[in-house]
């Protein structure tokens, strides 16, 4: 679960800037920080530790952030920090590269390198989702991430795009997480930004196999599912989007305990049966909501949820309209409270 580091609500509006200043210079790395706020500051800072790293939210008024020389020679925790806005805009000048980052985009810091940044924010307040990780957990070399740092990362497609998912939905859940998550979390975590830079960088042999095979099954579930009605998808369609071998593909279900067409088939079962049971879509015939999710054949269809759900299609739908009836909400008929 996330922990609070700071909120502004909780510190006397004088001294709000000053405790956030010293909350980030321990919490993450020395700076300096100004801001044109500092009368009326507004932030917030919570953090889920994921063993090794962390993942940081922070929600905070604009300001500009400068690390020079001497505050690295100071102190350098010799961390990589990755920074992913969902709202504002942050400018950074960095081992000799300028770039501005907002939401769609992600950027590396090197905690061993100087920088200045400035935050903007239209509405008032920057959102930021930040990763921090030790440069000794990196299984790629430092020198070939440093072609990385300061230079924006596309977080709207690809690997990139999954990773901003994923990040997201980790910040999302975070309190339903129990301490044993959090660590298993983190791992999937590192092995997905590994693959990640690693493709930046041209070099995703270089990533280790037991981390690519991790950041797969979690971008090929995702495929699956935008493409469940298309009824074309196979093995080897999804081995061709993701550029690896039909083969690669089956050996890392083997190792789920998965086969590729068992979880293509469960998948649009599932949504079948959801849409069977949906109030709203009663009027479509079965055999509509069955091609809408990539089944071809009506007989092959109803075999298949037959054995799946120990029933037809249109005596499932039937039961989930009975269902309704009898314990669905009551509504009001001449004043009278009644059930359908």
């Amino acid at each position: 679960m996330f922990q609070t580091l700071f909120h502004s609500e909780d510190v006397p509006a004088q001294e709000r800037f000053e405790r956030w200043r010293e909350l980030t210079t321990k919490a993450f790395m020395p700076t300096d920080e100004t801001s044109e706020c500092t009368d009326s500051f507004e932030a917030s800072a919570r953090t889920l530790e994921l063993g090794t790293h962390s993942l940081g939210a922070l929600t905070f008024r604009p300001l500009q952030i400068r690390r020079p020389p001497k505050l690295v020679r100071k102190s350098d925790p010799e961390i990589y920090h990755l920074v992913l806005p969902l709202h504002g805009c942050l400018t950074l000048d960095h081992v000799g590269r300028s770039t501005a980052v907002g939401a769609g985009g992600m950027v590396l810091f090197d905690s061993s390198q100087p920088y200045r940044a400035a935050v903007t924010a239209s509405q008032g307040f920057a959102e930021f989702l930040h990763v921090q990780f030790p440069k000794a957990l990196s299984p790629l070399a430092p020198g070939r991430l440093n072609r990385l740092v300061g230079e924006r990362l596309s977080g709207r497609e690809g690997i990139g795009a999954m990773f901003s998912d994923f990040l997201i939905r980790l910040g999302r859940e975070a309190d339903q997480y129990r301490p044993a998550d959090t660590a298993r979390l983190g791992g999937i975590l590192l092995d997905v930004l590994t693959v990640l830079l690693a493709r930046e960088l041209d070099a995703e042999a270089s990533a280790p196999a037991e981390s690519r095979g991790r950041a797969l099954m979690l971008s090929v579930p995702g495929f699956i599912e935008r493409h469940l009605g298309d009824a074309r998808l196979s093995p080897q369609t999804i081995a061709a989007a993701h550029q690896i071998s039909v083969s690669y593909l089956y050996k890392l279900f083997h190792e789920e305990h998965l086969t590729v067409a068992a979880y293509i088939r469960e998948r649009r079962l599932e949504s079948c049966r959801r849409d069977l049971a949906d109030p709203r879509l009663g009027s479509r015939p079965v055999h509509t909501i069955a091609a809408r999710w990539g089944f071809t054949s009506n007989a092959h269809f109803s075999r298949a949820f037959r054995a799946a759900y120990g029933t037809s299609p249109t005596d499932y739908r039937h039961a989930a309209v009975d269902s309704r009836c009898v314990e669905g909400p009551s509504t009001t008929v001449q004043g009278q409270s009644t059930t359908c």
